[in-house]
């Protein structure tokens, strides 16, 4: 539940993960830091997926979350039993950059002693999350649930369903020859 270091089988690539509406809601009305609210709510199906690309995968949350600082993410995602699914919790407030910016993705990737080549980002928010990775070098996933909008590039892809997740990965991933992945 703290900064592990992943085991060297998962150490050579990683998941970075937004926090609100990818991988726990965002209630609306909410204010103040999410480990406080009266009710807290993971994404359907994202503890199973977690939970499924863990043995192969770095998993951590890399978020521009204002209200809380990281105690308080690793707090809230034990209320929705993600805490002991993600490896790393990456919070602005550390960081000093925010997403989109190139700094934010370069301190993981520097932090985690990974090549962009090794990342990929999973959001819901088109700009931070999948153009700002994209900048970086990382290759991202938009996590659209909300609408039938899917955006397909060189270095992106859609899901609306968490449950499309692992596929989507060993397609990103094998996009540039890279070998395929379990999960």
């Amino acid at each position: 539940m703290s900064d592990m270091i992943p085991s060297p089988s998962r150490s050579s690539r990683c998941i970075l993960f937004d926090w609100g509406n990818t991988l726990m809601r965002d209630i609306p009305g909410y204010i103040g830091p999410m480990r406080s609210w009266p009710q807290v709510y993971a994404i359907p199906h994202a503890p199973d997926v977690l939970s499924s690309l863990r043995a192969d995968w770095t998993l951590a949350l890399a978020t521009n979350a204002a209200d809380s600082e990281e105690v308080d993410i690793w707090a809230a995602l034990k209320r929705v039993g993600l805490d002991r699914l993600l490896d790393r919790v990456y919070c602005f407030r550390r960081i000093g950059h925010k997403k989109p910016s190139p700094q934010f993705f370069q301190f993981i990737l520097d932090d985690l002693q990974l090549e962009p080549s090794n990342a990929v980002m999973v959001g819901d928010d088109f700009e931070a999350d999948v153009l700002g990775a994209n900048r970086a070098g990382i290759r991202a996933v938009w996590f659209n649930e909300r609408s039938a909008e899917s955006r397909t590039g060189v270095m992106f892809r859609t899901i609306s369903d968490f449950r499309e997740l692992p596929a989507v990965l060993r397609e990103l991933m094998n996009a540039d020859g890279q070998p395929p992945m379990k999960g």
